[in-house]
């Protein structure tokens, strides 16, 4: 099977990797050092479990989330690298400075100064890597997925930090050593994991929406609305800790549940459509003739994938396994460049690169085996399947494909 490689490959992309895998080791490192100061090994030791414990669950929700058009992982990994090492840095800077410059108390420090410094620091990876490469980020899910991976990369660090301090003890805290860690451990990491996500997806859910509106100062207006939110809701958090006592804290956290209960239900809505945006579009190229229609029932459904690459496994080889993973990741890219640009909303280049995966994906057609035909649904009278047309330009001068694209199903 000949290896793929991406004709629109974006350059730099061999830097950005020795500068995520530099980036990560230094933070490595300064995470050791700072777990080390909880002074014990027992401390050590216990500072990182209460931090990692909590992390596989969490990173799975987010790679569970992106699913139906994974996000390049290199992208993933550098949004966690950034959370915990960059956005601390800069955060971490910005207070020392203004702390050496003014005289202010930790309440105010922890309410006004903290929120002001960290949520800009998290926010920049995200508005980075929308204009680096608008091919990559596109949409309300992928906003969330580099949003909550920039924010647990920032809580892991910072969490970190909290269960040393726990241990060793301060004159606010009652207790220390393992009970005081402990006790750390359950507000922060049971209680509030999804704290740092929820402040920054407020921006994450600003640039989705800048991607809807044409002129650039509502753009502007709506990210810098985003980041204030964002800013708003993690004051919000420290202030109610610092000042408004133990009730008011209660009625901040319910308060900031019920968010976070709405943007959860809002991100399975989305990927619920997403999951119907696949199947319209896998559809409808299925009409135009570019794959065969018992095939896009494999390219959809999580468990038929599974099946389809068990089947080839089972009946050829590892190849074949292979095979069927590099052609159905190849066809759903397509897929949703094909929606993109039938929808009005192509991403760059949107047209040369659906032509490209499908030169791809005949390629490596012939080493794909799926399991036997299950019968099909009709599509009904009228639509055999059509031949390719070449592109035409529509929507405004964008390249596009004819005929108009149907809504809804092939069908309609």
């Amino acid at each position: 099977m000949p290896p793929y490689v991406d004709p629109f490959r974006q350059r730099g992309q061999t830097l950005l990797i020795v500068l995520v895998v530099l980036t990560a080791l230094l933070g490595i490192a300064a995470t050791i050092l700072l777990s080390v100061g909880a002074g014990k090994v027992a401390g050590t030791s216990l500072v990182l479990t209460y931090a990692l414990v909590p992390m596989p669950f969490l990173l799975a929700a987010f790679w569970w989330l992106d699913r139906y058009e994974p996000e390049p992982r290199r992208y993933k990994w550098a949004a966690f690298v950034w959370g915990g090492v960059v956005a601390v840095a800069i955060a971490l800077s910005v207070q020392v400075g203004v702390g050496a410059l003014w005289d202010i108390s930790d309440k105010r420090m922890a309410t006004f100064i903290a929120p002001l410094s960290e949520e800009p620091a998290k926010c920049a990876f995200l508005l980075l890597t929308f204009a680096r490469s608008r091919r990559v980020f596109d949409g309300f899910v992928d906003g969330l997925v580099y949003a909550g991976l920039v924010g647990l990369g920032f809580a892991f660090v910072e969490n970190v930090g909290y269960y040393a301090g726990s241990y060793l003890g301060a004159p606010d805290l009652p207790i220390k050593g393992a009970e005081g860690a402990t006790m750390t451990f359950v507000v922060r990491g049971v209680f509030s994991p999804l704290a740092h996500p929820l402040f920054t997806s407020a921006f994450a859910i600003s640039l989705g929406l800048a991607l809807l509106v044409r002129s650039r100062i509502l753009k502007v207006l709506v990210v810098t609305a985003g980041l204030a939110v964002s800013v708003g809701l993690h004051g919000l958090w420290n202030g109610s800790a610092s000042y408004w006592g133990g009730l008011g804290f209660i009625v901040t956290y319910l308060v900031l549940a019920l968010v976070l209960a709405g943007l959860v239900a809002g991100a399975i809505v989305a990927r619920v459509k997403q999951g119907r945006q696949l199947r319209r579009a896998l559809d409808h190229v299925a009409v135009r003739g570019w794959l065969h229609p018992n095939e896009v029932t494999y390219l959809c459904r999580f468990a038929d994938r599974r099946r389809a690459r068990q089947h080839a496994k089972a009946h050829a080889g590892g190849v074949a396994a292979k095979a069927f993973v590099r052609y159905q990741r190849l066809a759903v890219t397509m897929a949703f460049l094909y929606d993109g640009v039938m929808t009005g909303r192509p991403k760059p280049q949107a047209v040369r690169r659906v032509d490209a995966l499908r030169w791809a994906m005949a390629q490596v057609k012939p080493h794909v085996l799926l399991p036997p035909v299950r019968p099909q649904v009709p599509w009904g009278p009228g639509h055999p399947p059509a031949a390719y047309r070449p592109p035409v330009y529509v929507h405004g001068g964008q390249p596009g494909y004819a005929p108009p694209y149907p809504h809804g199903s092939p069908q309609a």
